[in-house]
C-alpha cells in the first residue's frame, strides 16, 4: 500500500473569510501541498480532472508538470484522467512529457468520470460511456508499450504505423484503473488490473490471488482542501 494525497481542485469557500477561492490560488495551493507531501515522505500526489467552473483543474498533466519542478521524489498521477472523453494519444503524450520533466515519476489513473460535462464538451456521446472507456483504455495501454502503432477502433480515426512521441523516461507509463463508488466499478477495476502490464508492479503483485484487489486500491489518500475523510482509489 502507498500513502498519498489527492486534490479534486474544487473551489471551496474559506471557512474564516467566507470567500470562495479563485482558480489561481487553488492551483498555487495545490503545488505547495504537493511540495510539502514530497518533503514529509509521502509516496504519491494526485490531481483530479474536472470541466466545471467550480473546479480549478481541467488538465492534470499541466499542473503535474508544475509540481514536478517543485518536488524531487514523490510520484505524480492524475486522479483521475477522464479517459472516456479524452484522446488516448494526447493523454499519452501529455503524461510522457510529465514523466520526462519529473525524471520518471508520472503515472495515470484512468477513469470514466463522475460528471457528464466532458462528453458534450469534447463531442462524444454519453450513451457510449462504457464502450468508450474500454476501447480507449485498450489503446492507451498499447501506446505505452511501443514507439509505433497500427490500430483501429470505433470511436476515433485509425492509426497506421504511427510514431508515438515523446517516449517516457520509464520503460512504460504505469496505468491504473480508478475505482468509483459502486461494486461494479471495483469489479471493472479488478478486471483491468489483470491486464496491467507495468513490469515492476506485475512482478510484485503476481504472487497470490489477492493481487487484483490490492491493485485496484491504488493508494489510500486524504483529499487536499476538504476536512477529514479518506478515499481508496
Amino acid at each position: 500500500m502507498e500513502l498519498g494525497l489527492y486534490t479534486l481542485s474544487d473551489l471551496i469557500t474559506d471557512p474564516k473569510a467566507g470567500v470562495q477561492m479563485n482558480a489561481h490560488d487553488r492551483i498555487d495551493e495545490t503545488i505547495k501541498a504537493a511540495a510539502l507531501a514530497d518533503q514529509v515522505g509521502l509516496d504519491v500526489f494526485g490531481v483530479g480532472e474536472h470541466h466545471r467552473l467550480d473546479f480549478a483543474v481541467s488538465s492534470p498533466a499541466i499542473v503535474l508538470a508544475a509540481i514536478a519542478q517543485a518536488t524531487k521524489r514523490i510520484r505524480l498521477t492524475s486522479a483521475v484522467t477522464v479517459l472516456s472523453a479524452a484522446d488516448p494519444v494526447r493523454v499519452f503524450q501529455d503524461f510522457s512529457t510529465v514523466d520526462l520533466i519529473s525524471g520518471g515519476r508520472a503515472e495515470i489513473i484512468a477513469g470514466r468520470g463522475v460528471f457528464t460535462e466532458p462528453f458534450p464538451l469534447f463531442g462524444v456521446d454519453l450513451r457510449d460511456y462504457d464502450q468508450l472507456f474500454s476501447e480507449k483504455l485498450d489503446l492507451l495501454r498499447k501506446l505505452s508499450r511501443t514507439e509505433r502503432i497500427t490500430w483501429r477502433g470505433n470511436f476515433r480515426s485509425a492509426l497506421q504505423d504511427a510514431e508515438l512521441s515523446p517516449r517516457p523516461m520509464q520503460r512504460q507509463l504505469p496505468i491504473w484503473i480508478g475505482v468509483g463508488g459502486t461494486p461494479q466499478s471495483a469489479v471493472r477495476a479488478g478486471d483491468g488490473a489483470r491486464l496491467h502490464d507495468h513490469p515492476r508492479q506485475s512482478a510484485r503483485h503476481a504472487r497470490d490471488a489477492g493481487a487484483d484487489a490490492r491493485r485496484a486500491a491504488r493508494f489510500l489518500a486524504y483529499p487536499v482542501g476538504r476536512p477529514g475523510g479518506q478515499r481508496t482509489r
